[in-house]
């Protein structure tokens, strides 16, 4: 759970300063006892005692301070070494591509996104054992940043899944999150009775048998350009489409709020912009992805991550991916799958999508308000809130946004 190389060095400290505390309430407890037996039995030496009584009790709280200090050292070391997995591949930029390559060779056999250990080995079977009774739909989400970094937005794309799928199980596949952190970040939602979990993903195991197990073994020597995009974010891409063709579901970006259940929804991919005229899609997107398990489409997207990969152009290897597929298939006879209208997932662009987090200001925009709203209840079943244009947003009350969140979350906690 805990990186290992932290909790080695932090285990000694960590069983002193707990015996500590343990100690120092024995002692708080033994010593109020023999002060409440002093007062009844009338001792004289009561002020001494109480003076003494209470010098030790300033002391075993300097204690208890240090030992809070020295686990919040330790929370901060743990988190520094996430912090430099995550860093150790942002390739540099304005590097030739040689350059770029020797750069991957000496960082890549470092990071722990293609190492293996007991949780990697353990995947299949977490997978397995979560869905195997009790779930209506079967959810998966992908997070490859730092633990520290999943904030309230990503909490309450959680809380909305399930307040519109109470009895949906969702899996997040994250080494970061698969922590005593993540644990925490997650209790609240599983201490009432939501089945969510974060697993280490096994990526040689997702990829086996798949056009991406040549590619990742090609990745994984060193030899390959992994481009100027981190190669953690274009691994999201792939892993989403390996995740769904090995086990089927539904696949969620976490920067996306339900907004009504997804029952009936199967083998389907959500447009993100269409021609107003022909009513034909230009683009799609794979932040929500429905399919079942081994679709033939899913196997093509993954031949072309494979084949054309590019690590340089954003969207490459992502919506402009499974655009690029969709167009030369989409005549093509036994893929047997559905194209979403925008307003499905994607009701408002990543150009517009501000407004949606600002109050009204006026009369005019409380009417705009709430007629979007309207809007949104009728086919829309989520938004995507384009968190690249919108993680620094505040959500201000009365915005169609803050009115979104207050109307499915469901601890509510800290929306503005």
């Amino acid at each position: 759970m805990f990186h290992y190389q932290v909790l080695s060095r932090a285990r000694f400290p960590l069983l002193f300063t707990l015996t500590l505390f343990g100690v120092a309430m024995i002692y708080i407890i033994y010593t109020d006892n023999i002060i409440y037996d002093s007062f009844e039995s009338g001792n004289n030496e009561i002020p001494k005692f109480l003076e003494a009584h209470e010098r030790a009790q300033g002391q075993l709280r300097s204690s208890v301070g240090n030992m809070q200090l020295q686990l919040r050292s330790m929370q901060e070391e743990i988190d520094e070494v996430e912090d430099e997995n995550w860093k150790s591949l942002v390739p540099p930029f304005n590097v030739k591509v040689e350059q770029r390559i020797a750069w991957f060779q000496e960082k890549m056999p470092k990071s722990k996104v293609f190492m293996t250990n007991n949780l990697t080995h353990q995947f299949h079977s977490r997978v397995r054992e979560f869905f195997k009774s009790g779930c209506e739909e079967h959810f998966f989400m992908t997070w490859i940043a730092p633990a520290r970094s999943f904030g309230r937005r990503g909490f309450f794309s959680l809380e909305s899944l399930f307040k519109a799928h109470p009895t949906g199980c969702l899996m997040i596949l994250s080494r970061s999150l698969d922590s005593r952190r993540g644990y925490r970040i997650l209790k609240p939602l599983v201490d009432r009775g939501f089945k969510v979990n974060a697993v280490t993903p096994d990526l040689a195991f997702l990829f086996k048998n798949t056009p991406a197990e040549a590619w990742f073994k090609e990745m994984k020597s060193g030899n390959k350009d992994p481009g100027e995009i981190p190669i953690a974010q274009n691994l999201s891409n792939l892993v989403r489409l390996a995740v769904l063709y090995k086990y089927g579901g539904v696949y969620l970006d976490t920067d996306f709020i339900v907004l009504k259940p997804f029952r009936g929804l199967k083998n389907l991919i959500g447009a993100q912009s269409m021609d107003m005229k022909s009513k034909n899609w230009t683009r799609l997107n794979n932040a929500v992805l429905i399919f079942d398990a081994n679709h033939p489409l899913l196997l093509k997207f993954i031949e072309e991550f494979a084949s054309s990969f590019d690590g340089n152009k954003w969207g490459h290897n992502g919506p402009y991916l499974v655009s690029r597929v969709v167009e030369r298939i989409r005549k093509k006879p036994g893929y047997n799958f559905t194209v979403l209208p925008p307003m499905a997932f994607y009701p408002v662009d990543w150009i517009r999508i501000n407004r949606l987090f600002q109050k009204p200001a006026n009369q005019g925009d409380s009417i705009w308000v709430q007629d979007k709203l309207l809007q949104l209840s009728g086919e829309t079943y989520g938004i995507h809130l384009w968190n690249k244009q919108t993680s620094n947003l505040r959500i201000e009350e009365g915005s169609v946004m803050g009115r979104l969140i207050l109307e499915h979350c469901i601890l509510c906690q800290h929306i503005y």
